[in-house]
């Protein structure tokens, strides 16, 4: 995968490390120049600035002059009088030749000499330097200038990550953004200040899900639409056959009037699924407030509870780790999705009860938020099938109904799991909606205790 900023810092370091190399190499180079520059006018000047009165009897009578101060480079400093006799020499080094006026070059038993010399009114001046001197100060030299540049490497660098990561920000707010969204969001994407690099990457972004937003919207006007057109025809054509069967017009044997039932209330079923899952998904925008996840419970329990004693199922509600006898679990959600969610729940866990069961309604303080959990003593769902249970309108081989999603899809709208698993304890199916973001309600007096039962 191309990185971006790894390009960026790869090419930006590698490049300015390259130019400052080069430009360390042309100081130095420079440096150096200018070092045997300065070594040759300190040859001259030490020839020109020679005391005049070193003569050959100084040499003969043993008196030397106090030359050091001026000979701390390795100078070789040679003195030849009218006649041609050497009449001062450098101490402690060998003799040079003449090498002639003016800068000269030259070996001498190995050794690369760089000499200065000048003819004087009474006498002819040479002062020579090896050159291996001469380098070894001058890189001393060089090296002291380019230092600075040295530890600027690290600064640029350093600076470069800096701007790197400012420049590349919007690109990383954005990409976040994105990662935060809900699957469900199509607003479009706002990004202040916006740079011009990337303003045309946020408008085709915006166009797009505008384009998905009126698709979506289509789709489920579509669903609506037909849901809504089926369910009338559907009612009449059950009540028309129930008509049909009740004056006699219609003589069908009991078996098949059974299938003919069966699927005809298996498609006003579907029916009702798929207008109710039009009206969730277009209430995905809808406000969000707080609200008591226990009052819904205790209404929608109430609303089965005829139900559950047409089957003699104890049917009840729960609460743990409530705050007080009191507590009203009140959640950030949507009052009528949760009365969906609670009324598909319950309608399976009845349906799949058997007759004597049990289905307890939970509802639990968690250290991420508040649970919903809907437990039944029917038969569970195969091993094999229980990662699909959540699919929009799957069916479980051997089970009557088909499933809409719906609880997988308002668990999503509220940023909460949505589990499904078979109990260890027991026959039966545990469905939970976990993580639901618990809020700060006002205490409500209330007669109801913390079980209810029917």
């Amino acid at each position: 995968m191309i990185s971006i900023r790894r390009w960026l810092l790869g090419w930006l370091i590698c490049g300015l490390g390259a130019v400052c190399l080069v430009a360390g190499y042309g100081i130095f180079r420079a440096a150096r120049a200018e070092a045997g520059e300065l070594f040759d006018y300190e040859l001259r000047t030490v020839a020109l600035s020679l005391p005049q009165n070193i003569s050959a009897s100084d040499v003969a009578e043993g008196r030397s002059h106090d030359l050091q101060g001026i000979a701390d480079d390795r100078l070789v400093i040679d003195i030849w009088d009218k006649s041609g006799k050497l009449i001062y020499h450098s101490p402690h080094e060998l003799p040079l030749p003449h090498f002639g006026e003016g800068f000269r070059s030259a070996e001498r038993e190995g050794y690369s000499w760089r000499a200065f010399g000048v003819a004087q009114r009474e006498r002819y001046v040479q002062v020579a330097q090896p050159f291996s001197v001469r380098e070894d100060l001058a890189i001393s030299l060089a090296l002291r200038t380019i230092w600075p540049l040295v530890l600027l490497i690290p600064v640029i660098v350093v600076i470069v990550l800096l701007v790197v990561a400012r420049g590349l920000a919007p690109v990383r707010w954005l990409s976040q953004s994105l990662g935060e969204r809900s699957p469900a969001s199509l607003d479009p994407i706002t990004l202040a200040p916006m740079p011009i690099e990337l303003s045309s990457l946020v408008d085709a972004l915006n166009g797009l899900l505008a384009r998905l937003n009126e698709a979506s919207q289509a789709q489920r006007t579509f669903i609506a639409d037909a849901a809504h057109e089926l369910r009338t025809p559907l009612a009449a054509l059950k009540l028309q056959i129930q008509g049909a069967i009740g004056d006699g017009s219609l003589r069908v044997d009991d078996a098949t009037l059974g299938k003919i039932d069966g699927r005809l209330n298996r498609l006003i079923h579907l029916a009702q699924q798929l207008l109710s899952l039009a009206r969730e998904d277009a209430a995905r925008e809808a406000a969000i407030a707080p609200m008591s996840l226990r009052s819904a419970c205790e209404a929608r329990v109430g609303d089965f509870s005829l139900l559950a004693e047409a089957k003699s199922i104890d049917l009840g509600l729960e609460l743990e780790e409530a705050q007080d006898d009191h507590d009203a679990f009140t959640i950030m959600g949507d009052r009528h999705a949760f009365a969906v969610l609670i009324n598909n729940l319950l309608d399976n866990a009845i349906r799949h009860t058997p007759v004597g069961g049990r289905v307890d309604v939970t509802l639990r303080r968690e250290k991420d938020g508040i649970a919903l959990t809907v437990l039944d003593t029917g038969t569970g769902i195969p091993a094999s099938e229980i990662e699909r249970v959540c699919d929009r309108f799957y069916r479980c081989v051997g089970t009557p109904g088909q499933g809409s999603g719906l609880g997988l899809a308002i668990a999503q709208r509220h940023h909460a799991r949505f589990e499904v698993k078979n109990r260890t304890d027991a026959s039966g199916l545990i469905v939970s909606v976990r993580g639901l973001r618990a809020t700060v309600a006002q205490p409500q007096v209330k007669d109801a205790s913390s079980n209810l039962h029917v």
